[in-house]
């Protein structure tokens, strides 16, 4: 699996360009959601890095997390599988409006470029606990394309 950069600018133009492709009658090559329920679902790993607010799992919960699922979901090797399940935080149900959630999906990886690697080193994340730059980006990265992927962009 090939992971691009998310902190360079040729990466933002990339995955803006793939998401620019998707209109509100985009359909999923597999999965449930919709298009605008897709790029609200993108946008909450963004949210979390973003809101030092945001709602955390229990100890627990993030230690299993981190043990379990933070190698699979932040190497360079292992892509998403197709169909797989999600987090709570990020299962989106209703209704989305597709331009509000694409303006605030694709200002969110305009802010992680402009932010970069320095900001991201030893980045606390909700779930994970702290993650170097590459983690992050691996994170982001794999995230989306797999989901850009799903919508055939």
């Amino acid at each position: 699996m090939t992971i691009l950069n998310i902190f360079d600018p040729k990466t933002t133009q990339l995955l803006t360009e793939r998401i620019n492709k998707l209109t509100a009658q985009t359909t999923p090559q597999w999965g449930k959601m919709n298009v605008g329920q897709m790029l609200a679902h993108c946008s909450v790993a963004y949210d979390q890095a973003f809101d030092p607010n945001a709602k955390r799992p229990t100890l627990i919960v993030r230690f299993l997390l981190k043990l379990l699922l933070k190698g699979k979901l932040t190497d360079s090797n292992t892509p998403y599988k197709k169909n797989s399940g999600t987090a709570p935080a990020f299962l989106i149900t209703d209704e989305r409006d597709f331009e509000k959630e694409k303006a605030k999906l694709l200002g969110h990886i305009q802010q992680t470029e402009k932010l970069g690697t320095a900001y991201f080193d030893n980045k606390e994340a909700t779930s994970f606990g702290k993650m170097t730059a590459d983690e992050w980006n691996n994170l982001f990265y794999k995230h989306l394309d797999h989901h850009l992927t799903q919508f055939g962009v």
